[in-house]
């Protein structure tokens, strides 16, 4: 059987036929670039590990991220975070923190800068399933409270857990939900009962709802649901 490369048009790729004549998967040949692959079964490649460099850049994938790329394209706007220097710590620590979170890949600064050589420009990664984007860009890159993430938690022992590893180690706690990590990222942790309580139907339920709520910092979602039935 072939065992020579049949040329894919897309980005200078190309791909190897198998043994038993199946196609393998795609191998980039941007220069330089050097991959680790082991065959699997009747002769399938799949990546451990891709260090890809071109555009004097270097991007680093743990994959098997790559097998749920076609799902993650559907996400057609993504939220891209800018820090000045702490964009790997940032990462770290957020995926350490929620499940179902991952780091898809890290790309790092080249020659060309203007970050120092080696050092991370960008990150690409998942909390909960949902794909963010972080860069390193210096210290014109600031957070302010307009923009936050909000985390729908449906235990107050989600919340409670939540907020304390994210004002851990310099983060701030603020009024109504709202904490600001010690990056500088602001978060709303808030009890799905929130929304039933400030929102419900009794007016007068919702109204006590509301003033408990305003009294808080950390959201307590038993106290605002006895705040709504008047207990």
């Amino acid at each position: 059987m072939p065992d020579e490369p049949t040329a894919c048009p897309a980005f200078d790729c190309h791909r190897r036929t198998t043994p038993d004549g199946a196609a393998s998967s795609p191998l980039c040949r941007f220069p330089p670039a050097s991959f680790d692959a082991w065959m699997e079964g009747a002769g399938v490649a799949r990546f451990r590990r891709f260090r890809h460099t071109s555009f004097d850049t270097r991007v680093e994938r743990d994959i098997p991220a790559l097998r749920s790329e076609s799902t993650a394209m559907t996400q057609k706007i993504t939220t891209f975070l800018g820090f000045n220097d702490q964009c790997e710590e940032a990462v770290k620590l957020y995926t350490s923190i929620f499940k179902n979170s991952r780091i898809v890949s890290t790309q790092r600064y080249g020659d060309a800068g203007p970050g120092p050589k080696g050092s991370v420009m960008s990150m690409e990664f998942e909390l909960e399933g949902q794909r963010f984007m972080a860069l390193n860009g210096g210290p014109s890159f600031t957070f302010t409270v307009g923009m936050s993430l909000f985390v729908d938690c449906a235990t107050q022992h989600e919340v409670d857990e939540l907020w304390e590893k994210l004002t851990a180690n310099g983060g701030k706690p603020g009024p109504c939900g709202w904490l600001t990590d010690r990056f500088g990222l602001s978060w709303q942790i808030v009890p799905s009962v929130l929304l039933k309580t400030v929102g419900g139907k009794d007016a007068a339920g919702a109204a006590r709802a509301m003033q408990a709520m305003l009294k808080m910092s950390k959201l307590d979602g038993p106290a605002l649901q006895r705040a709504y039935d008047g207990r």
